[in-house]
């Protein structure tokens, strides 16, 4: 693995290559994924069908598209019960977690007759996509559809793409079960994206669509933005571990690998003040690559963003890490919390050489799905908050509005808005 020295230089270097990962650079994709979206609008289910039976090879129906009770109990059939045990305890983490994120609605009286609060309602309809094939991850089912349950959300659909005999991933059913979805869709894609953001006779128009794909989904969730909200435009995952001469080399080795074996897209970068981790590191590396099924792409994502970056001071590398905002970020030094505090941009900190990324993946609580492309320096990560709506609510008494009606229509009138204003002077008469 490559070890540069920490400059303005190299770090500049390093954002401009993170940044074109982007799924808002893959613009020639857009018109394709318009295109499907356009469809989907118009003609409905018809257009839906034609979709999933061109890209899934599954010619799909009314009567097919949901899935069955009959089909998830295959589902646990199909699963080791001691996985669906390890996803029970899982889920109970997540929610747990989750729970401790719930706001309340407030109202606030005052003796001058007035009474302004907030209302907390939760959404109606959350759409949750997952992915099929070899990107289904049951985790991520779990910490998409868990907070929109713990907000209140009335109804959760998911859509996830079917194999060719029309089978979704076991794996998912389950988790989608234990989690506490309503409804499960065999549709995949952009169409599945375009189908709950603007409703089909099949699948119904969802307030918020949530959940990873691939670069088409990523588009067309950037492209229904507005339609429908949406958790964010995802880019591939990243890890960055922040060390000194006190840490273990093969336990960041192997963090920075956990990343690495995502896709050929993915980063894991290292930033330490000793030299001698860093060649240590880049040793253990090489050693675990000899190993790992996915090695192939794990090699080709660390040529492509894998760095090990030595920086002058401590001071250099909370900057960078600041500045490169990371998804993931791992503090492996003697004082980890000190640290934590001085970091202000970052997805999700693990803290300490026993909080390796994983843990925060499957099992510890936290939701996994962060924001990724340097967007933690205004994003965070999925959470209760994604599924509610916030009404402010104003009341005010005859006594008050008279106290302020001169203030009131003095601004609206600077503003050349004289209805605003009339609408107070009408109630002084």
């Amino acid at each position: 693995m490559r070890i540069v020295k920490l400059t303005n230089e190299t770090k500049a270097d390093l954002m401009d290559k993170l940044l074109k990962r982007s799924p808002v650079n893959y613009r020639e994709y857009e018109e394709r994924v318009a295109e499907i979206i356009d469809a989907v609008r118009e003609r409905g289910d018809e257009a839906l069908f034609e979709f999933t039976e061109k890209f899934d090879h599954f010619a799909v129906s009314e009567d097919t598209i949901r899935v069955t009770a009959d089909e998830i109990k295959e589902a646990y059939a199909a699963l080791d019960p001691t996985l669906v045990e390890t996803m029970k305890k899982s889920a109970a983490n997540v929610r747990e977690f989750h729970e401790r994120q719930k706001r309340e609605s407030f109202f606030a009286a005052r003796p001058d007759g007035t009474i302004l609060g907030q209302r907390i309602t939760p959404l109606e309809i959350s759409g949750v996509y997952v992915p099929g094939g070899k990107a289904a991850y049951p985790s991520s089912v779990l910490m998409n559809i868990i907070p929109a349950k713990v907000a209140g959300v009335s109804r959760i659909i998911m859509c996830t793409p079917p194999d060719k005999d029309g089978k979704v991933n076991a794996g998912t059913l389950v988790a989608a079960d234990i989690a506490g979805v309503n409804e499960i869709y065999k549709a995949g894609g952009a169409q599945a994206i375009a189908a709950m953001a603007f409703g089909t006779k099949s699948i119904p128009k969802a307030d918020k669509i949530t959940g990873p794909g691939n670069i088409y989904v990523a588009l067309a969730k950037k492209a229904v933005f507005g339609y429908v909200s949406i958790d964010s435009v995802a880019g591939p995952s990243e890890i960055l571990v922040l060390a000194d001469e006190t840490a273990d080399p093969r336990y960041v080795a192997a963090d920075l690998l956990s990343q690495a074996e995502h896709d050929e897209l993915a980063s894991a970068i290292l930033i330490t003040t000793s030299e001698a981790l860093a060649d240590k590191v880049s040793e253990e590396i090489d050693g675990f690559l000899k190993t790992l099924e996915r090695a192939e792409i794990t090699k080709k994502s660390l040529d492509n963003y894998g760095y090990i970056f030595v920086a002058e001071n401590e001071t250099d590398l909370i900057d960078a890490a600041n500045e490169i905002a990371s998804e993931h970020m791992e503090i492996m030094t003697k004082d980890p919390w000190g640290m934590m505090t001085r970091i202000k941009n970052a997805g999700a900190i693990f803290l300490g050489p026993w909080s390796s990324e994983p843990v925060g993946d499957y099992f510890a609580g936290p939701n996994h799905i962060l924001p990724t492309n340097r967007t933690a320096r205004f994003f965070s990560p999925l959470s209760v908050d994604d599924f509610i709506k916030k009404s402010s609510v104003i009341f005010y008494s005859e006594e008050a509005l008279k106290r302020d009606a001169d203030d009131i229509e003095r601004f609206a009138k600077a503003e050349g808005l004289t209805a605003h204003a009339n609408s107070i002077s009408v109630r002084r008469t």
